[in-house]
Order: C-alpha cells, then sequence, then structure tokens
C-alpha cells in the first residue's frame, strides 16, 4: 500500500528480510508474506516493520480482524507508526466509520506528510463524511503527488460523479480505466460515469413542451 515506507534504521539483515517480505506481498503471495514476517518476529519481537507488513497483507487477503489487530501491536510498540495509523483508518473507511478514519488518517498524514495513499484515503473519508469540497480538494493533491494512480483516479471520479460533474467523472474514470483495465470496480465506475453522462446530456438537450393554457369557454 504505501510506497515510501523508511526502514533505514535496521541492520542490514533484517532490510533484508524485509526486502524479501515486501516483494512476496507485491507478487501476491500473501501468505508466504506474512510467515516471512512472522519468522522475523521471532528474531526481532520489536520490529515495527514487520507487524507493519502482516497487517498490510491481511487487509489484501480481506481478514481485516487480524489486520487491525497487528496494526495495533505496531502502535503499542511504537507510537509514531505512520503505517499503523493508516492501516486502521482504511479499515474504519472500510467500515464506513468515517470520523475514526479521519481521526486516524489525519495521524498517519501529520506523521508522513505528502504520502499520496494516505491523502487518498483520507480525502476519500473527508468527502464521505460530508465535508465534499475538502475531501475533492485532498484527493487533487493526492493525485497531484502520484498521478498515475488508478485508485485515486477512481476515487476523485466518483466524488465527482457524485457531485454530478459527470464530464470531469468520466475524464478521470477513463484515465483509471486506461492505467488498470484488469481492474473491475475501476472499469464498472466508468461504465456507470459514461451512462450518467449520456444520459444528462440527453435530459439537458431534449426539447421542453411549452403547455398551452386552455382559453375558457362562456358559452
Amino acid at each position: 500500500m504505501l510506497k515510501d515506507k523508511d526502514d533505514s534504521n535496521y541492520p542490514v539483515h533484517i532490510l533484508s528480510a524485509l526486502e524479501k517480505i515486501e516483494n512476496l506481498k507485491l507478487n501476491g503471495e500473501h501468505e508466504k508474506s506474512i510467515k516471512e514476517a512472522q519468522k522475523l518476529l521471532c528474531d526481532d519481537p520489536n520490529c515495527i516493520a514487520a507487524l507493519e507488513e502482516i497487517a498490510d497483507n491481511y487487509v489484501s487477503l480481506d481478514q481485516f480482524d487480524r489486520a487491525e489487530k497487528a496494526a495495533n501491536h505496531a502502535l503499542k510498540l511504537d507510537k509514531n507508526s505512520y503505517t499503523g495509523y493508516y492501516i486502521l483508518g482504511f479499515l474504519d473507511s472500510h467500515r464506513q466509520e468515517w470520523a475514526k478514519a479521519i481521526k486516524n488518517l489525519t495521524k498517519a498524514n501529520e506523521l508522513r506528510p505528502n504520502n499520496p495513499e494516505i491523502l487518498r484515503c483520507l480525502g476519500w473519508a473527508i468527502f464521505n463524511a460530508n465535508k465534499r469540497s475538502q475531501g475533492i480538494v485532498i484527493l487533487e493533491r493526492a493525485l497531484n503527488l502520484d498521478t498515475e494512480s488508478s485508485l485515486t483516479l477512481c476515487d476523485l471520479g466518483i466524488c465527482y460523479l457524485q457531485i454530478k460533474s459527470f464530464d470531469k467523472a468520466v475524464e478521470l474514470l477513463k484515465k483509471a480505466s486506461d492505467i488498470d483495465p484488469d481492474n473491475k470496480r475501476v472499469q464498472e465506475c466508468y461504465i456507470a460515469a459514461k451512462g450518467f453522462s449520456e444520459r444528462y446530456t440527453t435530459l439537458i438537450k431534449k426539447p421542453t413542451k411549452r403547455r398551452i393554457p386552455q382559453r375558457k369557454s362562456f358559452g
């Protein structure tokens, strides 16, 4: 999920193990990645990065309770684990607990400013907490930091769709679709946006028939 993690304070052998864990995760081998991270924790129970990787992998496996447990454990060991706050905020957002999501994601953003993935999730949570203009501004900022993020393009497109900016929504979702053609959610949102845009265009172009009042007859 997060692309700019800083593990430079770890010794070389820990960094090597973390790189292996990360590569397994990126290749979709989440169970193997978790096992390698658990091995690392056996050698170093205070390895925050290993706990963060476990939480991240569990999110990918939709095992949210385990992800939450690992993220909370990481935060107990290090109150400045921005990844821990990010994962908790992501899970809160998934549960549509917007106030909690904003609190955790704001903390993650304070600890790791200008991370596009944190900003993406924060903007989405704020938008869904009915602070629509603020949410869109933050999502636009996330997109400026990572212009090729299909996830940010998709979320921002959905937001513009909800405020009935159909042309902008279609533009963003088309780009997301081009970048990530195998993403089912992106494709479905793009098709939906095109449908709304076409119906809206037809509606505003359709001439309105004026009703001619009938003259009353007085016999």
